[in-house]
């Protein structure tokens, strides 16, 4: 019986068999042995690894494109990442460096990005064009992200600087090209949107001259979005940017650009290679931190990370080196061969976080949650500083440190999005320093670590300021100066780029402009400001700690330290504010501003009372009287007991006056 059963289901698998296929190759039952074939020749033949040595450093350059927001970065890296053959033409993905949903969303780039693409150009005095080895970093273009601007220059040699042809120079215009000339950068000026009906070319060369002394004849006109003159960029980028130095004889050492946290692959670090070379399987060392490593994987990003198994001098990619935490990959730092002695190579400047705000779980019970989104978030932003804290009011939660008040909001949608946390943020707040009657300084990032009656009496204040540059239409002079010496601006330079626009310098207190003045700057001059700053030394102010109370209990997570002549004003908002979205209760509620034992402002919201007379139908007035202190009395009762919950429109609102 048995050996029937396995004769018929011979005869059935024969009649689905080709005549040239045979039954000892189950693949060729279905004609699949020479697809598989041909497919694994072409599998082969993608993926053979790009052999590194055929590009010593003369045929390398290292260049970043970097200006103001929206002035067309992304896209000029797409064209040229296509007229590479880096990616495909209308590979449906525009802005295809931005990677985060919040960067597409806000159409912004939040973190600097590389890619590597290969170029044949004919240099002069060759006979053969040879292939160039090009690394291009997309940088961001907010002032909050300057910090990643020149983390990526340290690896450039050179720089697009790209300017609207409609708009100008802008602030960050001028800031990115003074990281980029103090790094001692070939700068390539690139007028982009030449496409558009309002382009100037001739107006922004006359601008870059008069600002920056760059020659208009070494301008080059493209526009990204339809391609016209693109085929110019990359012949500058060989011929006009230098090499990068280094010796290929020398002993390893390598500068960490970045780090982000894989699920799969650990820490990935971004590495510029400055001398020697470094292979898969190699021990290398931390000077930071001492720790030792070995390489798993090295690489570069074409544009997605692609194994070479060697990096070479001058070279830009990436390495895994089983890192579990990007604590441990510190920006700057110098890596080298083990039982190797390296000068280390000068890192960056520690970020300095301007803003501090709290951030809470919206209920209660999801700490644990928000503290694990927080721990993940922070792999791939090393940016921010994190440490717990706990609020009377809102439990327990984390106090924040961030670069600006954008990074702040990015950082937010981030959690939201990617981790779907609600959370509850406190008014941001910037670092002050407290000097008390005995000669002690105290740094004070939280308002409610402030005491509000100190035993030791406060005999200066210092706040932090910032030289902000603002540039404008000429016919909105007047609006600014009057904004900017409302927020106790002091004007430091003052002049006209064109006949059309000005150039401002002010030194601002920090506090005034990390909430609204950029909304306020951009409202007052219909849009056509540009803002940028950069932060300046401490300096000595009359402050004060702006207490709100609940029922006589201090709130800690609304308490907020401000300038002493604003302080009525911004109390006075403050306790309006709350009183439109704190509910009523069953007792009655006080809302107060307070300067120590000072209330400076005051709102009630009645109680919600029940009318106890309506069984009375006339009799003594004693007997109302009587019912009337009774309900007084559990109103008391109540108080005393009653809790006031702050609903989460609260704290936005008040993100709005302070």
């Amino acid at each position: 019986m048995g050996s029937l059963f396995r004769a018929s289901k011979t005869l059935k698998i024969r009649k689905y068999l080709s005549p040239l296929s045979s039954i000892n190759n189950p693949f060729d039952a279905f004609g699949l042995s020479q697809r598989y074939c041909s497919h694994s020749r072409q599998n082969s033949k993608e993926s053979a690894p790009i052999d590194l040595s055929r590009y010593p450093i003369e045929k390398i350059r290292n260049f970043s494109i970097i200006a103001h927001v929206d002035h067309g970065k992304s896209t000029l890296a797409d064209r040229l990442l296509e007229l590479t053959g880096t990616i495909k033409r209308g590979h449906g993905q525009p802005q295809y460096l931005d990677k985060l949903q919040v960067e597409r969303e806000r159409g912004i780039t939040v973190k600097a990005q590389t890619a590597t693409m290969f170029h044949r150009h004919k240099s002069r005095g060759c006979d053969e064009p040879s292939t160039f080895l090009l690394n291009l970093i997309d940088t961001p273009g907010h002032v909050d992200f300057s910090y990643e601007v020149s983390r990526s220059l340290a690896a450039c040699q050179g720089a697009l600087l790209v300017v609207d042809a409609a708009q100008g120079v802008q602030a960050q215009t001028v800031a990115n090209f003074y990281l980029a000339f103090e790094s001692n950068l070939t700068i390539i000026p690139v007028i982009n949107k030449i496409d558009q009906p309002t382009a100037d070319p001739d107006r922004v060369k006359a601008q870059l001259k008069s600002m920056f002394d760059l020659e208009p004849s070494d301008a080059l006109l493209t526009s990204a979005k339809t391609g016209q003159g693109l085929e110019h960029v990359l012949p500058a980028v060989i011929e006009r940017i230098p090499p990068p130095p280094g010796s290929s004889g020398s002993p390893l050492r390598m500068l960490l650009l970045d780090s982000y946290y894989d699920e799969y692959k650990g820490v990935i670090c971004h590495v510029a290679i400055v001398d020697g070379a470094l292979r898969k399987g190699d021990k290398i060392s931390s000077a930071a931190t001492g720790q030792a490593y070995e390489i798993l994987d090295v690489g570069i990003m074409h544009p997605e990370l692609t194994p070479t198994g060697v990096l070479l001098s001058g070279q830009v990619g990436y390495v895994v080196t089983g890192m579990r935490s990007t604590k441990e990959a510190r920006i700057g730092d110098t890596l080298y061969h083990t039982r190797t002695t390296v000068e280390p190579l000068p890192g960056f400047k520690p970020a300095k976080h301007m803003v501090f705000s709290g951030l809470y779980p919206a209920d209660g019970s999801d700490f644990e949650a928000l503290n694990h989104a927080i721990e993940r978030l922070t792999c791939n932003d090393a940016s921010v500083s994190i440490t717990k804290e706990s609020s009377t009011a809102l439990g327990l939660g984390f106090r924040c440190g961030f670069l600006g008040l954008l990074h702040m909001d990015v950082f937010h949608q981030r959690l939201e999005q990617e981790y779907g946390a609600h959370v509850i943020s406190t008014v941001p707040t910037v670092p002050y320093i407290f000097e008390y009657s005995d000669g002690s300084k105290v740094e004070v990032q939280n308002p409610a670590a402030l005491p509000s009656n100190p035993k030791k009496r406060v005999t200066a204040c210092w706040e932090p300021t910032v030289i902000a540059t603002i540039i404008i239409p000429s016919e909105y002079v007047g609006p600014v100066i009057t904004l900017c010496s409302e927020r106790r601006g002091q004007q430091l330079e003052y002049s006209f780029i064109d006949s059309q626009r000005a150039f401002m310098k002010y030194r601002l207190p920090l506090r005034e402009i990390v909430v609204d003045f950029y909304n306020e700057l951009k409202s007052i001059t219909s849009g056509y400001a540009s803002f940028d700053y950069e932060d300046s030394e401490y300096q000595q102010s009359d402050l004060v700690k702006l207490d709100i109370l609940l029922n006589g209990q201090p709130v800690d997570a609304m308490a907020t330290i401000v300038y002493n002549l604003k302080a009525q004003r911004v109390g006075r908002e403050l306790v309006d504010k709350l009183k439109k979205f704190i509910d009523r209760q069953m007792f009655e509620i006080t809302i107060q501003a307070a300067i120590g034992s000072k209330v400076i402002a005051r709102e009630t919201i009645s109680a919600m009372r029940k009318n106890v007379l309506a069984k009375c139908y006339g009799g003594d007035i004693t007997r109302k009287r009587k019912l009337l202190e009774k309900q007084k009395e559990g109103k008391k009762r109540m108080k005393r007991v009653g809790s006031v919950d702050i609903p989460q429109e609260a704290f936005h609102q008040l993100l709005k006056v302070s």
